[in-house]
């Protein structure tokens, strides 16, 4: 496949910028975007003041207050647009642990955004527990649906010696996930087009995935889980991974589920998937209240909570 060399150059520019800013010790946590708004809707919040004003919280900002190479690099990298009178990026770049990663400017409206937020930390965290826990040797995986590459950024740097593949349908992540692994100084990382498992070939010691599990008008790829209540595209990835997974591979889905009246619909159908000797599997929920906010939406008028919860299915043979 033949690259644009104009993409080229702005993947390189983004790629010096992510360098200088983590070289100038860059830290910024992602929140989520009722809380982003919320912090940027008090006054002093009109404007960049420092450095994680423009590139965390995305505030408009003067070009004086950035240096002129990290100008340049945004411009090179064609993600600096006016704003009034000033100027404002149109990317991010938050740390997980000391990964700094590129992904979208807020708010994240746009068909292909690329996401960050609050569940990629506890997505994180799942994966770091699992690798710190597990005796079997990881020497092919998969991340499904990569957005920035989290969870096969943190599978290469863990398992240095496997091949990790990233996977997603949105070529916008793809490309952020080759800069954010290439920042990250990993070269066992290979981004693929996929629709889940559907590009690529061959059985896995780990799959990952950290899907879109909301109702999303717009159908926004990294917000909408498809189904009645969102959680359609968790279900296909839990069919496709157990076709794919080896001898003793072993699955880490982390998802969000709409609870009615105490009723876990997609428990409910994981229990009849996985039911059999051949499947060893835990579900468990990790956080009981996520996304609130989003009760308030259309399609949401009978569920009482939306709860953050963790499947992990290993093939026992």
């Amino acid at each position: 496949m033949l690259l644009d060399p104009q993409q080229i150059q702005a993947d390189q520019a983004m790629l010096q910028l992510g360098k200088r800013l983590r070289a100038d010790g860059y830290r910024f946590t992602c929140v989520t975007p009722a809380t982003h708004a919320r912090v940027n809707a008090r006054p002093e919040a009109e404007q960049a003041r420092t450095v994680r004003d423009v590139f965390g919280w995305n505030r408009p900002f003067r070009s004086s207050l950035v240096s002129a190479d990290e100008l340049e690099q945004m411009r090179l990298a064609q993600v600096l647009n006016e704003h009034g009178d000033m100027l404002i990026s149109t990317v991010r770049w938050s740390t997980i642990d000391d990964l700094l990663l590129v992904h979208s400017a807020y708010p994240t409206q746009e068909a292909d955004a690329v996401f960050l937020g609050p569940d990629s930390y506890r997505f994180a965290q799942v994966i770091h527990d699992h690798l710190q826990r597990t005796p079997k040797r990881v020497e092919h995986a998969v991340d499904i649906g990569c957005g920035t590459g989290v969870g096969a950024l943190l599978i290469a740097r863990a398992a240095p010696h496997a091949h990790v593949s990233a996977v997603d349908i949105n070529p916008l992540a793809l490309r952020y996930t080759a800069i954010n692994a290439a920042l990250a100084g990993l070269s066992n990382v290979s981004v693929e087009p996929s629709d889940l498992l559907g590009g690529i070939t061959g059985l896995f010691d780990l799959i990952v995935a950290n899907p879109p599990y909301m109702l999303d008008a717009g159908e926004r790829t990294y917000r909408h889980g498809g189904g009645s209540l969102g959680a359609q595209l968790s279900l296909r990835i839990v069919e496709q991974a157990c076709e794919r997974l080896g001898s003793g591979g072993t699955l880490l889905l982390y998802t969000g589920v709409a609870i009615i009246e105490g009723r876990d619909a997609l428990l409910e159908a994981i229990r009849l998937r996985l039911a059999g000797p051949e499947w060893s599997w835990v579900y468990r929920e990790i956080d009981p209240d996520v996304f609130g906010e989003q009760l308030n939406e259309p399609g949401y008028e009978q569920v009482e909570r939306i709860a953050a919860v963790v499947l992990t299915v290993t093939r026992n043979s």
